[in-house]
């Protein structure tokens, strides 16, 4: 037997094995669709057309050989603008974290990063040259010694984290993290947004503006194929560390560049989360009450702070056998496994929208108590 077939079979016996699931029709609790935009597309078809014609679909070549820019610029002047920041477009949060963690992992830097990371972020200091270590998740004592150890040993040490953790929902303690930036005259703060971008802040433009810390974080990264219901990603610096990552990110300079079709679609999608304040406090109402009472139920601290909330299975063939259940009853909730988890925290990761009542929710708290007490 090949050995990948072999893998493939250990992955089988662990209930791991992973395939693309069908067309699902149920109450969806598995998209990153936070803000709705996504099932509304149909409804900004006409004004898209209007405003941007009929842009090119494909961009044909990487940004820096691309001859059509119109969009793109466009898309990134705005940004610019709500950021305070020069931004760089790339084509997922995927080539963003890889790219740019990669390119400023140079001999004589210190990456320092939680390990509760997302994989992309994971791969892109893996990529780097430079030396990493690892802090416990949210562990800001532990940060603090590895600082106060290594700090001087490295010409730039930077902190790596998400604002927003995509598989418990909670989220980094950003004030603390500059407080601890702030104390040493060689260290960046670098934060992923991808869970937070069009959910907090009074803008939607993350958990950055949230906790008024725009200014003080030195790189964030926003993917929009999240809340913003669109494609692509970019990153918000200084000018200079946007023209070093723009010259040395290999995901960037080797990548075809992102449709300029998409690059429109992108700035029309932003121009609608930014004025959906009502909405953001509708997603935040209903996804507290929901963590609250699944506390009560489950007699669980629910770590989420977010609209990301796990139910733990503790296993992978009970959080198989828990999404099946779920979809009998119309509803979509997908397994989290390992590697995604560790071994022991598998769950159902259940993303809300603010397209829910409590209405609806009531109705998976209720199955969830029935799957719970075996009833189901």
């Amino acid at each position: 037997m090949m050995v990948y077939e072999e893998i493939l079979k250990s992955l089988e016996e662990e209930n791991r094995l992973r395939s693309i699931p069908d067309t699902l029709g149920g109450m969806d609790l598995i998209s990153n669709d936070y803000m709705g935009l996504g099932s509304r597309h149909s409804e900004f078809i006409e004004e898209y057309n209007e405003r941007f014609g009929d842009p090119p679909m494909s961009a044909s070549a990487s940004r820096l050989l691309q001859r059509h820019q119109k969009e793109h610029n466009s898309l990134e002047k705005m940004l610019d603008e709500l950021y305070g920041k020069k931004t760089l477009l790339l084509n997922s949060g995927y080539h963003a974290n890889t790219g740019a963690l990669s390119a400023l992992s140079v001999p004589g830097t210190l990456i320092v990063s939680d390990k509760l990371i997302h994989a992309s972020m994971i791969d892109g200091i893996r990529l780097g040259y430079g030396d990493t270590a690892r802090f416990a998740h949210n562990n800001m004592s532990m940060l603090r010694r590895i600082l106060d150890k290594k700090a001087s040993s490295y010409k730039q040490v930077i902190i790596a984290t998400e604002s927003v953790f995509s598989m418990d929902g909670d989220i980094a303690p950003l004030a603390e993290l500059v407080e601890i930036k702030n104390r040493y005259p060689n260290v960046l703060l670098y934060v992923d947004e991808a869970h937070a971008f069009g959910v907090f802040g009074d803008r939607g433009l993350g958990l950055a503006e949230e906790t008024g810390l725009m200014d003080d974080i030195d790189i964030i990264i926003v993917t929009l194929g999240k809340a913003a219901a669109g494609y692509g990603a970019f990153i918000a610096t200084s000018s200079a560390l946007h023209k070093y990552i723009l010259n040395c990110a290999r995901s960037f300079i080797f990548s075809t560049a992102m449709p300029p079709s998409i690059a429109a679609w992108d700035t029309l999608m932003i121009e609608k989360l930014i004025g959906m304040a009502e909405e953001r406090k509708h997603l935040h109402d209903i996804s507290e009450w929901f963590r609250n009472e699944l506390e009560v139920m489950t007699g669980r601290k629910c770590q989420s702070q977010s609209q990301i909330i796990p139910v733990h299975a503790g296993s992978a063939e009970k959080a198989i056998e828990m999404a099946s259940r779920l979809r009998e009853a119309g509803i979509d909730a997908l397994p989290i496994r390992r590697p995604t988890v560790a071994a022991g925290t598998e769950r159902l990761r259940l993303s809300l929208s603010v397209a829910m009542k409590r209405e609806s929710l009531l109705f998976v708290l209720e199955m969830l108590k029935l799957i719970f007490a075996n009833k189901i």
